[in-house]
């Protein structure tokens, strides 16, 4: 299930769509919106990340520390931004995003593409920067920056930051490794955990805290579900959305029953019926993963294979 082809409605919209089907218990008054929402976010947690918004967004660092998105829920990978080049302004708004260089081919048997810029542009070398031709992992190397990096789906991208009265193309990336930060706010595969690198963060509290004091970060992150108003949101599927509505359609039916409301016995047992059907199907969906993660897999197992009856004899 891709990421970034999701649509989603907010909570309201789904209500609206429940009281329809309800339609006999609305006119009384009988649903109660507050009591339903958190019915909404238990289904939001339970379908995982997958259904989440990935966003990004360039934080100024001052004094050491940046002020994390209010919808700030996961973090998927970071970098230290330094030189960038000025071209053409645009006149209205201000937003980040992300464009890919060279859409990523399919070779049977390549090894597997690491998070890092594949296109490596040095500075003039300084005597802490190791040859890129000669060095293990030139992206390491915190004197030379990165003119690309590496999306967490393998493609090339380049960071292009659009402000009110004009636009940054970022031209070096650097590696900072994230330590002593709670695995609740960062994803499992975050590779900022593992890499090795001078420049050092932490999450706390709704800031990053970085070991430099002045700069740019650039993350990339999960979002909540929420739109910019606060707005709780939920995933607008074909295949879902029953999930949503006979879980709330169960809920007011159950409550009803616990407030002495009379309630069809056979109702109650055909929503809970038809809730737990599209549970399954919601759940499968989800969890089906797509083309690139199966390909991320394969090529896995297959270097990790190679790494351990092969590599020795080359």
């Amino acid at each position: 299930m891709g990421r970034y082809n999701l649509k989603y409605k907010t909570f309201d919209q789904l209500l609206a769509e429940v009281r329809s089907d309800l339609d006999s218990y609305n006119v009384e008054g009988l649903i109660k919106p507050e009591s339903l929402l958190k019915v909404a976010k238990k289904i939001n947690y339970s379908l995982g990340l997958r259904i989440h918004k990935t966003k990004n967004i360039v934080l100024n660092v001052e004094k050491g520390r940046a002020k994390l998105p209010n919808d700030f829920n996961i973090l998927n990978y970071m970098y230290v931004l330094g030189q960038y080049e000025v071209s053409s302004p645009v006149i209205h708004g201000t937003h980040v995003e992300e464009r890919p260089l060279n859409p990523i081919e399919y070779h049977p048997g390549s090894d597997t593409i690491d998070i890092c810029a594949t296109d490596i542009s040095c500075p003039e070398p300084e005597p802490e920067c190791p040859d890129p031709c000669q060095a293990p992992d030139p992206c390491g190397c915190n004197t030379c920056g990165c003119n690309v990096y590496t999306s967490c789906s393998g493609e090339d991208m380049q960071l292009i930051q659009k402000l009110k009265y004009q636009t940054r193309k970022w031209t070096e990336f650097y590696k900072i490794k994230l330590v002593n930060t709670d695995s609740s706010f960062y994803d499992p595969k975050c590779p900022n955990q593992r890499w090795m690198a001078s420049n050092t963060a932490f999450i706390k509290g709704g800031f990053i805290y970085t070991s430099f004091k002045e700069g740019d970060l650039y993350i990339s992150y999960q979002g909540m579900m929420e739109d910019e108003d606060g707005n709780i949101l939920v995933l607008d599927h074909d295949m879902i959305n029953e999930y949503y509505e006979f879980a709330l359609q169960e809920r007011i039916l159950k409550n009803l029953v616990k407030n002495g409301y009379n309630v069809s016995n056979t109702a109650l047992q055909i929503v809970m019926g038809d809730l737990k059907a599209a549970k399954n199907t919601a759940l499968g969906i989800v969890n089906t993963p797509d083309y690139k993660e199966m390909k991320a897999v394969y090529e896995a197992n297959r270097k990790a294979m190679y790494n351990k009856y092969y590599k020795m004899f080359h």
